[in-house]
């Protein structure tokens, strides 16, 4: 057997350059140290970033596998933060720790809304597949999916009052939701487009809905008692007679519900509030406390409005009433006039908050003394948070810090590595900032226009940059100033690349010209000293607007990328023609040399890389390397692999000896728009899109290509397995209710477990049968081997083995694999269970697993005479150890109440009550006071 190629796994080493991924939706205040309004979570690509505000560092990160972030939700006690992913994944993260504490899975899409309940036991999310699902956090398990909106949900909200939820869709529809029957009993159909946002105030008697116009429409709540709407008339709830349905208008509510005597909820609209912005509304929604309503578009404005309490509005009403009684007096009118509150009135603007860029995300925050402490996650890789002091007479936004050292404001567009491999380079349309890749601490930021190309000048003390404007700027990298600008090119400098015998650089633009320079020292102007300066020494003329340009490493040749999707070869010394390089359909973007001058390898838009062989021109191979265009490429140095990177969000690592694809670095979730290997070749430095640099990091461990490929086959599969249709339940219909759960590779491989335990129980039973036998027929006992498995887990029985493999099926995939177990193993399953409940372990995990089985194979256990006398047994063991169960929670939720209540009798104090406020008080009064002590001395 001949010798195999052997590679090296290059692997993820860090994610950097990022401040926070802009998506609507996803910045939330969180609760760090018991500090509230100070720490913000906001989404980075597949992680969480928790930044301190006030000092504008990093405090935790909330690690995901890959899918990209879409939204965010803390819970009500600060503990925990809900994190919703494009793949429809939910984790639950505990602030504390940083790990995931729960992780349910039931969207097939990505989640778009999330929201507790006010005690944070449950939670609600809605997704792009247009399903609603309601999970039991404390169980860890899915409760039920809702069905109803035709397109993506936006916003989703529990009432505290009653057990309702509402929803809110790009279906322009906004559904309530009784959550004891599990169904829809209203629907709003007032919007003429998509409803993008909703908020309750006036303690959940107000709903405010934004949508694609500049109008946020309000509708009054009201509670109908007993299933009688007070202002129907009495010849419509007569005795027997049914209801006469409303015709449907616009702006009016829609019933759905077949019995609409049993109707909970009055909604009516009473007006709209203008917003300032004419496009649609981004984000709408209210602080803790519902006192504050804030909303933006797709604008950089943030709109605050107060929402004024009972008291308020009884004041005002007073006063106004008593103006028109002067009014009228003055006007000798006997009539009193009937005096009410407008909208407007009820709902003030407070401010609006003009932030530097536009607004993707927002939380605001109601402090004890009435400042509203605002933060806003912006487009341009920022966040800024705001203090309004809303007691002053003219209530000003005021800007109280802005992280942005962690980032580039627009996309990368170029990277660059120092000779030494320590320094990595990176320039967008308005910096240029050196990173260092050890600490991934930018320690450099400077000043450019729009970059396209970079390089390290020898020595690694400068750097030189080309711009979209076709100037070449030369920075000092001790003093991060600009030491010279020249005007290179009429159009673009597209690319620059450095001469192997380091005297100079080549630079090709868009005004068809390749240009030659030189590094000479001149004399500097203000100081006597020589500075670095750059001398044009010849310019090649071409017919197309240059792409690329790379020198062999011998600098005997010079490849140029043209916009006629040719690469054409000149010799340096005398700019004659040698090669003309042509296949590609659409324009070469990116090509690079390898080590020894032998081969050229070309990426194109047309998603194509061609490695050429450099003395014929000959084309050793075409390869399909990318779903979109190529846009950058580069060989490893003193090897012929090579790295390309495109726009389908994937870098490729190949070998162009072999023309076989070596490994996929995964990790980017938009455009890929450039990369950079180190010198040594053991870094890679990408840009995306997606704002975030990526370091991958070769690591020691071999990379066999077979293992790579049934890897791969192994990811296509679990990726098919989740788009399969879903498991039906014999005997439920499609409607508006259905499991929480869905099918995953997870569901699959749990049941699977189930089966190995079953079929170990069964043989193990079988084989103690058979010892009995030998043993009473022989008179005297045998020894008997145990299973290896039973051994390992301390010689335990099988049906104990049974049991420990079920617990460990994760909760919130309990149903998905129960619902594909086969039926041949429910028997004995169910006579398993029957024994465990006996025993009194794990009753409540037993019996959930029971009541599903019984209900997914009702028809087969019926008809089934030999599991008859199993259902008896179960029946009464069950019923017995569940009020046994029930028996104790009583006991000791008595107990606690009565302790509870010695406790309040003793001390006076209110017991569990949020002493976060008195807290926040008494620490501010420290702090002024050590402010007055530090003055003072």
């Amino acid at each position: 057997m001949g010798l195999t190629r052997q590679y090296l796994r290059y692997v993820p080493a860090a994610l950097f350059g990022l401040v926070g991924s802009a998506r609507s939706g996803a910045a939330a205040f969180v609760r760090l140290r018991g500090e509230r309004g100070r720490c913000v979570a906001v989404p980075a690509c597949e992680h969480v970033f928790v930044w301190d505000t006030r000092k504008g560092e990093k405090v935790l990160i909330l690690k995901g596998l890959k899918q990209e972030v879409s939204c965010l939700c803390p819970s009500p006690d600060g503990l925990h933060l809900a994190v919703g992913y494009e793949d429809g994944t939910i984790c639950i993260f505990s602030l504390l720790s940083g790990e995931v504490d729960v992780t349910f899975n039931g969207h097939k899409a990505a989640v778009t809304a999330l929201q507790y309940d006010h005690l944070g036991g449950r939670l609600v999310s809605g997704s792009k597949d247009t399903d609603v699902i309601v999970w039991d956090v404390i169980n860890e398990s899915g409760l039920y999916r809702l069905r109803g909106h035709k397109d993506a949900v936006t916003q989703v909200l529990f009432l505290k009052e009653k057990n309702l939820l509402v929803t809110s869709g790009k279906d322009t529809l906004v559904k309530w939701w009784h959550l004891d029957t599990q169904h829809c009993f209203k629907t709003l159909v007032g919007h003429r487009a998509e409803v993008w946002g909703m908020a309750l105030i006036s303690e959940e008697k107000c709903l405010v809905t934004g949508s694609a116009d500049s109008e946020l429409r309000v509708w009054d709540i009201s509670y109908i008692q007993e299933g009688k709407d007070p202002d129907e008339p009495e010849s419509k709830r007569t005795k027997g007679s049914s209801p006469v349905p409303e015709d449907i208008e616009d702006d009016e509510t829609l019933e759905l519900d077949e019995h609409p005597e049993e109707r909970i909820v009055k909604c009516s609209k009473v007006g709209s509030i203008m917003r300032e912005g004419r496009d649609r509304v981004v984000s709408l929604a209210t602080d803790g406390t519902g006192k504050i309503l804030a909303c933006h578009g797709i604008d950089a404005v943030l709109e605050v409005f107060s929402v004024l309490s009972e008291e308020e509005l009884q004041k005002k009403l007073e006063k106004k009433r008593k103006k028109a009684k002067k009014k009228a007096k003055q006007n000798s009118e006997e009539s009193e006039q009937n005096v009410e509150l407008s909208l407007q009135e009820k709902l003030q603007r407070v401010a609006s908050i003009k932030a530097s860029s536009k607004i993707k995300s927002f939380d605001l925050i109601l402090s004890p003394k009435g400042e509203l402490k605002i933060v806003l996650l912006l487009q341009n890789n920022i966040i800024e948070s705001y203090n309004l002091n809303l007691a002053a007479q003219v209530p000003q936004a005021v800007r109280a810090s802005q992280i942005t050292i962690g980032g580039h404001r627009s996309d990368v567009r170029t990277l660059a590595f120092s000779s030494d491999n320590i320094a990595i380079l990176s320039a967008s349309a308005e910096s240029v900032k050196i990173w260092n890749r050890a600490t991934l601490q930018c320690i450099r930021t400077m000043d450019c226009e729009y970059a396209l190309c970079s390089l390290f000048v020898p020595g690694d003390r400068q750097v030189i940059v080309g711009t979209k404007t076709g100037k070449l700027q030369l920075y000092d990298l001790a003093s991060g100033s600009l030491m010279e600008a020249l005007n290179a090119h009429d159009g673009a400098v597209w690319s620059i690349v450095l001469s192997p015998d380091q005297h100079g650089f080549v630079t090709g633009g868009a005004d068809k010209c390749v240009k030659f320079w030189e590094f000479e020292f001149v004399k500097d102007q203000n100081s006597a000293q020589k500075r670095l300066s750059m001398k044009h020494v010849r310019v090649l003329q071409l017919d197309e607007d240059v792409l690329c340009v790379r020198y062999s490493p011998n600098q005997k040749l010079l490849a140029v990328s043209l916009l006629d999707c040719t690469v054409k070869v000149f010799y340096v010394d005398t700019l004659k023609f040698f090669l003309s390089l042509y296949g590609h359909k659409l324009p070469v973007l990116c090509m690079d040399i390898s080590y020894d001058g032998t081969l050229i390898a070309t990426g194109s838009a047309d998603r194509n890389v061609k490695i050429w062989g450099l003395d014929f021109g000959d084309c050793h191979r075409s390869l399909f390397a990318h779903d979109d265009s190529v846009m950058c490429l580069q060989f490893v140095a003193k090897s012929h692999l090579f790295f390309t990177a495109g726009k389908d969000s994937k870098i490729k690592q190949w070998d162009a000896d072999k023309f076989e694809h070596i490994q996929t670095l995964e990790g980017h979730h938009q455009e890929v728009w450039c990369l950079a290997l180190s010198p040594n070749g053991d870094y890679v430095v990408s840009a995306s899109h997606d704002k975030s640099l990526r370091l991958w990091e070769r690591t020691r461990e071999p990379l066999v290509l077979e293992d790579e490929r049934e890897m791969q086959r192994e990811a296509e599969y679990e990726e098919s397995v989740a788009k399969e249709e879903q498991p039906v339940v014999a005997g439920e219909t499609q409607g508006e209710t259905g499991l929480a759960g869905k099918k995953t590779i997870e569901t699959i491989k749990a049941a699977e477990r189930i089966m190995e335990a079953i079929e170990l129980y069964r043989e193990e039973t079988a084989k103690l049968k058979e010892h009995e036998a030998i043993c009473k027929a022989a008179g005297k006992e045998v020894p008997f081997t145990a299973n290896p498995i039973l051994q390992a887990y301390g010689n335990i029985t099988p049906s104990a083995y049974v049991l420990d493999v079920f617990k460990k099926v994760r909760s919130s995939e309990l149903e998905e694999s129960l619902l594909v177990l086969p039926f041949s193993y429910v028997p004995d399953l169910l006579r398993l269970f029957n024994e465990y409940i006996h025993q009194g372990s794990d009753v409540e995990l037993l019996c959930r697993a029971l009541l599903f089985l019984l209900k997914i194979h009702f028809g087969q256990i019926t008809s089934n005479h030999m599991l008859v006398t199993v259902i008896e047994n179960l029946k009464k063991t069950t019923i017995s150890k569940v009020s046994e169960t029930r028996d104790v929670l009583g006991f000791n939720m008595a107990g606690l109440q009565y302790l509870k209540r010695e406790i309040e009798a003793k001390d006076e104090v209110t017991f569990f009550a949020d002493a976060t406020e008195r807290f926040e008080e008494k620490k501010r009064k420290r702090k002024k006071k050590e402010k007055m002590v530090l003055s003072v001395l």
